[in-house]
């Protein structure tokens, strides 16, 4: 299951996103309400769990707004507010699901499972190729052409998240906070180090380069045929 949390209590997020990977899950992290479209468009999550009170953008206007342009993902909102009228308020915006605080994580992963059963987010593949290019993504190894590419594990993150968004500009923002994480104080200037050397292996043995830096932007994989 692929999760996307958003919640700006630093010490509760670093709790359910640790749980959430010991369980064998892949989970991402943001703090601001804000941020939540950036990473929805860079990639797809199983459920969201949006916090109802979060800085740049609550959870509850972030769920409105992704109902409004039609986001048909399972949602559920974590909320101190225990009212009648607070629960009925944050299920008509949109919400699949509703859990107050404090909870277990046990009570939280059996919903957020329940959710994922009903999620309309196809499995994700094993195999990705584009062109000459092949992912394995079940044991982390890539080759172009049928020769093995020896990539570090932030360099295979990067080419992974990449190749899921083809022919899309992820921003560097976004790929930090992905491969890195949120607490990590890795700069656009390491980024860019890291993209140098990924480049270094995946085009320049190559006649074709596939990375491409959208200056001022990102980075994007180009290339066809996905599966």
């Amino acid at each position: 299951m692929k999760v996307l949390l958003a919640e700006d209590d630093r010490r509760l997020g670093k709790i359910i996103k640790h749980m959430l990977e010991k369980s064998g899950n892949q989970a991402d992290w943001v703090m601001r309400g804000d941020e939540v479209a950036d990473y929805l468009e860079a990639s797809c999550y199983d459920v969201l769990i949006l916090d109802w009170m979060m800085p740049g953008e609550s959870g509850l206007d972030v769920c409105i707004h992704l109902r409004k342009k039609n986001y048909q993902g399972a949602i559920i909102m974590l909320t101190a507010k225990d009212l009648v009228e607070d629960k009925v308020r944050g299920l008509n915006s949109g919400a699949d699901d509703y859990l107050i605080k404090p909870f277990e994580f046990e009570e939280l992963y059996a919903r957020l499972q329940a959710l994922a059963r009903r999620s309309n987010f196809p499995i994700q593949p094993d195999i990705m190729e584009i062109g000459d290019l092949r992912i394995n993504c079940a044991d982390k190894t890539v080759s172009m052409a049928g020769n093995i590419i020896q990539l570090t594990g932030r360099e295979f993150q990067i080419l992974h998240l990449l190749a899921q968004n083809i022919g899309s500009v992820v921003p560097r923002e976004v790929i930090i906070n992905r491969v890195w994480g949120i607490d990590d104080e890795i700069t656009p200037n390491n980024l860019d180090a890291y993209i140098r050397l990924l480049r270094r292996k995946m085009d320049r043995p190559f006649a074709a380069p596939l990375i491409q830096n959208i200056r001022g932007i990102g980075y994007k994989l180009e290339g066809k045929n996905v599966c």
